[in-house]
């Protein structure tokens, strides 16, 4: 075996596979050995699933040997945060509230993405049940950060971006529910996919908000994200061969995203900007002035949905929280069903409006995250700090969720700092198709 494959895109470990290059037994096993290992992996992996990985990485050999492998990931090594059911190992999303739940069957993209040949190497850490984009965790633990260690690396999906980003896994499986997916992954120079919401389904999936709730997968490259997308859906990927940014007509979104971008951001915004510029897109404004009225309906449709899924659990321990979280949920408590009811009615309205503004679009550009990473140390003493970077990390990415679009982040030539290209609802392929072209101009 070779420390390559540590770096190696899931796409590319799947097709040495299918020449016969690598076995997929030895994969697992060079995956797990290294995992036991590393250092960190104690601040990534919450569990690994050594017995279950060595069984499916069998059976995907025996596959791949009679050449009925059942697609280009069979065989392929993930991790999958703490939230999705596996039977048999626990599954306690980053909270002491869930601590020994153990579930007795697979979360329904679990299973699919089993039949598809992936391996299961473990769960990964994560936000306390979600509700957080920093990836802070004094409950359980705080994973370290790609380009800096004493930095979060971004949440609720904090593992799972630093699974694949200190090679202990080719690929991971997150949720995205206001950013959970892409903020982890723009902080540690990874591509990742939000999905529509209502694409995949989240039967055994510990839910946040379920109105908001996606899962979708981080990686090395657009090509993975396709692959797993696939995998989760059970169906055959997306051609993304021959993707071009010619004549593509992209919009930078001026409203809310372009606010107090700090310089990092700033840098690798602008340069990919004119990097898909030079490789044939058009580069547009956009203006929403509706957003910032959905914006300042976040608070309600979250924290009131939120709390509503999770009140007597939380009220039945609440010592068992990290307090900031903790506050964070009874925030949802001060709502009214008829507050809750008439945000959501506004908020489609603004919707059908950004539908219309936006229709001659390929894909709306923003930055990931108008942030770098912050300080973990400082999150936990300073409590100005910890709310005023909570909610900048999270504006940017939670524009996608509020006008319910698929989204793609990529990263930039600044470390930590993604930009995003938002589309339509459902348009995951198109948006992959683009995102693969966007991605090589921005090498």
């Amino acid at each position: 075996m070779g420390s390559r494959w540590f770096h190696m895109t899931a796409a590319d470990l799947g097709r040495d596979i299918e020449r016969g290059r690598i076995n997929p037994v030895e994969l697992a096993e060079g995956f797990l050995e290294r995992i036991a290992d590393h250092p960190l992996s104690t601040r990534i992996y919450a569990r690994t699933t050594e017995a279950r990985a060595r069984a499916e990485a069998m059976a995907a050999a025996s596959r791949a040997r009679s050449g009925f492998r059942k697609g280009p990931l069979d065989g392929v090594p993930v991790s999958w945060k703490d939230l999705f059911d596996t039977a048999g190992t626990a599954t306690e999303a980053g909270s002491a509230l869930l601590q020994g739940r153990v579930p007795a069957r697979d979360a329904e993209v679990v299973e699919t993405a089993t039949l598809s040949g992936l391996v299961c190497l473990g769960k990964t850490h994560m936000s306390e049940l979600a509700f957080s984009g920093l990836g802070l965790n004094p409950v359980t633990a705080t994973p370290p950060c790609l380009n800096d260690e004493r930095a979060v690396p971004g949440g609720s999906s904090s593992g799972a971006a630093t699974s694949v980003a200190y090679g202990l896994a080719p690929a991971a499986l997150g949720s995205d529910t206001g950013g959970s997916v892409r903020i982890p992954a723009a902080w540690n120079d990874l591509v990742g996919l939000k999905t529509t919401a209502g694409r995949l389904p989240l039967r055994g999936v510990v839910p946040l908000c379920e109105s908001f709730d996606t899962a979708g997968p981080l990686a090395h490259s657009v090509e993975d994200c396709a692959l797993l997308l696939a995998a989760m859906e059970g169906r055959r990927p997306p051609v993304l061969s021959g993707a071009t940014l010619a004549g593509a007509r992209l919009a930078v979104l001026e409203t809310v995203a372009l606010d107090d971008l700090r310089e990092g951001p700033a840098l690798g915004f602008q340069d990919a900007c004119a990097r898909l510029a030079r490789a044939g897109a058009r580069i547009e404004r956009l203006a929403f002035p509706p957003l910032s009225e959905a914006m300042g309906l976040t608070t309600i449709l979250f924290t009131a949905e939120a709390w509503g899924i999770w009140r007597d659990r939380i009220e039945a321990a609440p010592e068992k929280m990290f307090p900031r979280i903790l506050e964070r949920f009874r925030v949802g408590a001060a709502f009214s069903a008829a507050d809750h009811v008439a945000a959501w009615r506004r908020l489609r309205q603004i919707r059908r409006e950004w539908a219309e503004a936006a229709a001659g679009f390929d894909a709306v550009l923003v930055p990931t995250a108008p942030i770098l990473p912050p300080d973990a140390r400082r999150l936990m003493t300073d409590q100005d700090y910890y709310v005023t970077e909570n909610l900048l990390a999270l504006r940017n990415t939670r524009i996608g969720n509020l006008m319910g679009l698929c989204a793609l982040t990529l990263p930039t030539s600044q470390p930590s700092c993604g930009l995003s290209l938002m589309a339509p609802p459902g348009e995951e392929d198109r948006l992959l198709r683009l995102g693969a072209a966007g991605e090589l101009a921005l090498r």
